[in-house]
């Protein structure tokens, strides 16, 4: 459990895993594919949107669960379960998540100047405003336990404000040694590496991957097919949409080899009769891991042509070994990934208990990194200054994540990329696309947290409830 956050974050960058958003409302969207997910937001094994919101509301006092985007500003969500048949209840699950525009309103109040009138107008403005069908929007989900190794996850979204309503279809199916996921959706929202939103009008997507272990042989195998031409959401970019995104099949296997090493493990004995707020994050430590993997992604369709006009098809520039025809491609590369992680304390005590840094370095292209020092080697032998281009080839996509006890149950945590900026001389640190957040431990529940989190480069806001992750 020690790493999974930070290898949830490694997969999106081979992976169509979904990232939490607020501008949804069943809570996420997907990465494009390539592009990594910012690790505050990477989405594990998850409960749905609406049976967060519904533990919120029964077992932490919350009516109302505020979420903030920057196009409809603050808003608050309320989930109401719908009445099944006793007999069926324990393996149904329907509910109406309802959404309220609060920010808009009040908006639209001040700008009226609604508070200034009597109070017989200033109450049927009021009901006016609220009788505004754009300050609303609703999400419809069934979850239905088909068997106990079958969940159907179906849901419906639909806005008041004129957008198009959305739909998903979602079956989960475990094997005995993999998992199996497959997923339909009519208006899916996707996000790639520089912020942009995108809405494709039809994708369907089937994933099978073999349960992790902590240090074993493990494979992978996704296949996504999109219909439709993908439209921007609100900004427009000048380089036109992803590859990924354009009407077209795209297949991806993998295989990659983990393992895990302690170096240092805490023998120090633990506060007796006292629970850690977190059972997951009671142990100090010093480990390291390590993932050396390669994949094969083959395309058919518009997306294999831009995938053409994108990437040089010459093996010395570092794009993984390509092919292509008329109307398809097929590539290969190797792909490696190093994981830091350090705790200091066991979670117990009130105040400062808990240190946790996290460090990831990922090589997501082999065969660039090796063209990129055989050139480097290149210039060397030839006393040639490397450029900055070829330097960067070797420099792994590092990411940071710091957790920080304050008091009792409530932390702070930092997930951010760093990297290194030659544009500003001296070659500083800097964080790109970082995730702040408040993270509030269920002790109760043994390894389970609210977190509040808040990312700058996106300007959205979001409560979320967490199980099993660390």
């Amino acid at each position: 459990m020690t790493m999974k956050k930070l290898r949830w974050a490694m997969d999106s960058g081979f992976w169509d895993l979904d990232m939490s958003t607020p501008v949804t409302l069943d809570g996420k969207a997907r990465p494009v594919a390539g592009d990594p997910l910012p690790l505050g937001v990477s989405r594990g094994a998850r409960l749905s949107r609406p049976r967060q919101i519904d533990f919120f509301q029964r077992f932490m006092a919350a009516p109302f669960v505020p979420s903030f985007t920057p196009d409809r500003g603050l808003a608050l969500e309320r989930v109401f379960s719908l009445p099944l048949p006793s007999s069926i209840g324990e393996r149904w699950f329907a509910t109406l998540l309802g959404q309220f525009k609060i920010q808009k309103f009040v908006t639209s109040i001040k700008k009226d100047g609604t508070l200034q009138m009597s109070e017989p107008s200033w109450l049927q403005r009021i009901k006016k405003h609220l009788s505004e069908k754009s300050l609303y929007a609703f999400n419809l989900c069934s979850e239905l336990l088909v068997t106990p190794d079958d969940t159907l996850l179906l849901g419906y979204e639909g806005y008041g404000d004129g957008k198009n309503s959305r739909t998903k279809a979602v079956l989960h199916h475990k094997f005995p040694h993999h998992n199996l996921i497959v997923e339909a959706a009519g208006l899916e929202r996707f996000v790639d590496h520089n912020g942009n939103h995108w809405d494709v009008p039809f994708s369907l997507a089937a994933d099978v991957a073999s349960v992790p272990a902590d240090s074993s042989t493990s494979y992978h195998l996704c296949i996504n097919h999109v219909m439709g031409s993908p439209n921007e959401v609100q900004t427009q970019s000048a380089g036109g949409a992803p590859a990924a995104l354009l009407p077209g099949l795209c297949a991806k296997c993998a295989i990659s080899f983990k393992k895990n090493a302690n170096i240092w493990t805490s023998e120090a004995p633990k506060l007796s009769m006292v629970q850690p707020y977190d059972i997951f994050l009671s142990d100090p430590h010093i480990s390291v891991s390590t993932l050396l993997g390669a994949v094969v992604t083959a395309f058919v369709g518009n997306t294999s042509i831009r995938t053409q006009g994108e990437h040089d098809i010459q093996y010395l520039k570092g794009s993984g070994l390509q092919a292509q025809a008329a109307n398809s491609a097929i590539s290969a590369d190797l792909f490696a990934s190093a994981f830091f992680s350090a705790q200091h304390g066991n979670f117990q005590r009130l105040f400062l208990d808990l240190t946790r840094i996290n460090v990831r370095l990922d090589f997501p292209s082999g065969l660039k990194f090796l063209s990129g020092a055989a050139r480097v080697g290149y210039n060397l032998y030839n006393s040639q200054e490397p450029s900055w281009e070829t330097i960067e080839t070797l420099c792994p996509k590092a990411t940071l994540s710091f957790q920080q006890q304050i008091a009792g149950p409530f932390s702070l945590r930092v997930d951010s990329e760093v990297a290194l900026d030659p544009k500003k001389g001296n070659w500083y640190p800097v964080m790109n696309d970082p995730v702040f957040a408040v993270e509030y431990a269920l002790q109760v529940l043994g390894s389970a947290k609210a977190v509040a989190w808040y990312s700058p480069k996106q300007r959205e806001f979001m409560l979320e409830l967490r199980f099993f992750e660390t």
